[in-house]
């Protein structure tokens, strides 16, 4: 008999929650452990052991191998399914707003967030927090001009890309970003929150 897959992960955690968006909208079973990074939990020698890079999320496969990184955690769970894209060309459209994603919105958004929420805002930490609104705000005017024009992320289907930006998007506030002046975020935001098998975010 397979095992059961074990996502280890943290439940205030964006990158956390895309795997477990995408997990209830394919109807993916796993096991949850709860890993508090503030507490270490990630540097112990047993997790080191799982993920020599001391990060989350982590997937265990019903195989019994590690899988560490939100976005290849994403794409793998997807493999052959509609989400990953149809096409040659869609599927390396979605991979390229998944590395934005990474690289472009969720250094300044998750960022300010995680000097928000997690550490409380302390004083050693404002100057980052300051200079990354520039950042921030650039990946949300990208994003918006995208939506104006398309219901999601990729075009007019949902897609990994729409879980990888949701999970961090709809949280900017935590961060100390307004998406007032957004209103295609909004509307994509809201229509994401509106899909059957949708998931809010938990509080660990």
């Amino acid at each position: 008999m397979a095992k059961r897959r074990i996502l280890y992960g943290d439940s205030r955690s964006g990158n956390c929650y895309k795997v477990r968006l995408l997990c209830a909208e394919l109807g993916i079973d796993y096991e949850w452990i709860e890993v508090d990074i503030l507490r270490g939990e990630t540097r112990t020698a047993s997790f080191l052991k799982l993920n020599p890079n001391g990060k989350i999320p982590l997937l265990v496969t019903r195989g019994g191998d590690c899988l560490p990184e939100s976005n290849a955690i994403l794409c793998y769970l997807a493999e052959g399914n509609t989400l990953a894209g149809t096409t040659r060309l869609a599927r390396a459209r979605v991979l390229s707003w998944m590395f934005f994603e990474q690289y472009s919105h969720e250094p300044y958004i998750a960022t300010a967030r995680f000097i928000l929420r997690y550490l409380g805002n302390p004083p050693a930490r404002q100057a980052e927090l300051e200079s990354g609104k520039t950042g921030g705000y650039r990946a949300l005017d990208v994003m918006e001009q995208q939506l104006a024009e398309t219901g999601h992320i990729t075009g007019y289907d949902f897609t990994l890309a729409d879980i990888a930006l949701y999970a961090y998007t709809h949280v900017a506030h935590e961060g100390g970003f307004t998406l007032d002046a957004y209103p295609a975020i909004r509307a994509w935001l809201a229509r994401i929150e509106q899909r059957p098998k949708y998931v809010p975010m938990q509080a660990a």
